[in-house]
């Protein structure tokens, strides 16, 4: 995609000490001028199946009752050849931050940077935003835009153009990318507690051609995964 980029990044099982294997981060990727398209399609969907035209799209809401819509959703994320969608699975069982001379915080915007930085549109201009999840929404949005816009050389923040935190529930594309890491990293996990939830991954399966647990080339560009592990910190 050389254009004028939306990305919406969302995060999972990435705090400290929540006793989870993984870190999953999953960024959905949209040309600005596609973006109005995207959301007309995702409420229609919503409204073909009898839901709120602005339900909210999680991974978490899947139910037997709506199992059906969220298959559309998959599929319509496949057939859309303008949406493009990377993740992050970063292991956490073995992290050792002290060795490395860095803090969680630190860790968890070098793994951002992982998740963003091939996705930069070069030439053109990202505009990125970023689910909202705790009070420190301001310290984030600053540091991960210094380093990512410095990790490009981008230091009058011309390619970089936005970097904001926004609220989930108002924005369609970022629902679209928790559906998407949410089955990551249900996969990755090894979990099968729920029916609905499985028939909803197996899609997600069938239409990448991957299990979803192991990393994609880079050139992969519809359904991107990194699967990142510590170095040197294994017993």
């Amino acid at each position: 995609m050389n254009c004028d980029l939306n990305i919406y990044c969302d995060e999972s099982t990435h705090l400290p000490n929540d006793n989870q294997p993984f870190m999953v981060l999953g960024a959905i990727v949209c040309p600005v001028n596609k973006t109005s398209e995207a959301n007309s399609r995702l409420r229609e969907l919503r409204i073909k199946h009898g839901l709120p035209a602005y339900f909210e799209i999680k991974w978490n809401k899947i139910s037997p009752a709506k199992v059906d819509f969220y298959l559309d959703v998959v599929d319509y994320f496949f057939d859309d050849d303008d949406l493009e969608f990377r993740t992050v699975v970063a292991g956490k069982e073995f992290l050792d931050h002290d060795h490395f001379d860095q803090t969680h915080d630190d860790w968890y915007y070098k793994m951002m940077f992982l998740l963003i930085r091939n996705v930069v549109p070069s030439p053109g201009q990202a505009f990125i935003y970023l689910d909202k999840k705790d009070t420190r929404g301001g310290e984030k949005v600053r540091k991960l835009h210094e380093v990512i816009a410095n990790s490009i050389y981008d230091f009058d923040r011309r390619s970089i153009r936005r970097l904001q935190i926004v609220e989930s529930h108002h924005v369609a594309l970022l629902q679209l990318s928790d559906l998407l890491l949410g089955g990551v990293n249900y996969a990755n996990r090894g979990l099968n507690s729920s029916s609905a939830k499985r028939r909803v991954l197996n899609r997600m399966q069938e239409r990448a051609g991957i299990t979803l647990t192991k990393s994609t080339l880079l050139s992969e560009t519809k359904f991107n995964i990194f699967c990142w592990q510590p170095r040197g910190n294994r017993p």
